[in-house]
């Protein structure tokens, strides 16, 4: 089996040297200035990755806001990725996942007063935020997942690499990871390696530092995953629950929908030794069919009311799906997540951040 999944990959390499040369030649135009790159008229901070998946993008962009919501007001500007709809849109209220898409509605979810806003086209849509009236009108605008979209040029670049798959160790697709070249971290201010085990070592972080070969403008963090207490996806329904109380012999049916579940699964593992994994595709909208599927497995778990968690990004979909039965409203619950930035660098981070904000307003073109 594996054999033949090596000579699949090796039949993928011509696809991933024209995928290649496409990119290049794209990055090409721009870095040539024959394809242009728009500046703003304040500050743009742009997280993305290099590669394709989960890299922890939302939960940076979610650190933006806690850093800037009180000083700034803050847009968040994302392509809505899987929405069911199109063009520019303006989060409110009323607002679904399947209209802005679930990382969106996460965010807008836990922080109301931040504008957010969603657009294919980022130029477009930071148009749109710059239009609107001057008493709400962005002062730093965010945009989510935009590290490849070169007609935008950022006042602040933060590229994001997963500990477990860093882009340096990967190869373009179709055969790896990859959406451009490893040669593209040069365009980063920031680089950060999220979802590094706590206890990583200084060493340990002078190799990776070492392997990247960073420029003299670039800086470079690392960063863990904090599980937060766990939430009621009906929090109506649903009593209050921390992680201490989750005893070993509880049983826990663990669904994620996310790129990478793996980090989450081993940290459900060390609250209790009956976990039960179902993982779906990122992004994934639970069906009816996936709905039976996991009334099934619950139906082979010895409790009766197991408990079921799940990430925060399915969370949004499922509390607004119509198929979720009301015997789960109860005893659904999703795991919030933040960054946090190891060898207490995070004030570094801060501070560059704001200052780079701080060089735009003292020019003079930072709108009030």
């Amino acid at each position: 089996m594996k054999e033949n999944q090596n000579n699949f990959r090796y039949l993928l390499y011509p696809f991933a040297l024209l995928y290649g040369l496409g990119v290049w030649v794209r990055n090409t135009l721009f870095d040539g200035d024959i394809r242009s790159s728009r500046q703003f008229p304040v500050p743009v901070i742009c997280v993305g990755n290099l590669e394709v998946g989960g890299a922890g993008k939302t939960p940076m962009v979610e650190y933006l806001i806690r850093l800037l919501k009180d000083k700034y007001r803050i847009a968040v500007l994302s392509r809505g990725y899987k929405r069911k709809s199109s063009g520019y849109i303006l989060a409110d209220r009323d607002s679904t996942p399947q209209l802005i898409g679930d990382e969106p509605y996460q965010i807008k979810s836990r922080y109301p007063d931040v504008t957010v806003a969603v657009d294919k086209d980022r130029c477009r849509g930071i148009h749109n935020l710059l239009n609107m009236a001057e008493d709400v009108r962005p002062q730093v605008i965010v945009l989510d997942d935009a590290f490849q979209h070169r007609s935008v040029q950022p006042s602040l670049s933060i590229l994001m690499t997963d500990y477990n798959r860093l882009y340096y160790n990967d190869i373009l697709l179709p055969v790896g990871r990859l959406r451009e070249s490893a040669g593209g971290v040069r365009r980063a201010n920031i680089i950060v390696v999220s979802k590094c085990d706590e206890a990583l070592k200084p060493i340990d972080c002078r190799i990776i530092e070492n392997e990247m070969r960073l420029l003299a403008y670039q800086m470079l963090f690392f960063s863990s995953i904090s599980y937060r207490q766990p939430e009621g996806v009906f929090p109506d329904k649903c009593p209050p629950l921390s992680l201490d109380e989750i005893r070993k012999e509880d049983e826990i049916l663990l669904l994620t929908g996310i790129a990478n579940p793996r980090p989450l699964i081993e940290k459900m593992k060390k609250c209790s030794d009956k976990v039960t994994a179902m993982s779906f595709p990122d992004h994934h909208d639970y069906t009816k069919k996936d709905v039976r599927k996991i009334c099934a497995e619950l139906s082979r778990m010895q409790s009766d009311e197991p408990l079921i968690i799940c990430t925060e990004k399915d969370a949004v979909r499922l509390r607004t799906n119509p198929h979720v039965p009301d015997g789960w409203k109860t005893r659904l619950y999703s795991i919030p997540i933040r960054v946090e930035f190891l060898l207490g660098k995070g004030v570094q981070l801060d501070e560059q951040i704001l200052h780079q904000i701080h060089l735009i307003e003292k020019s003079g073109i930072l709108r009030r």
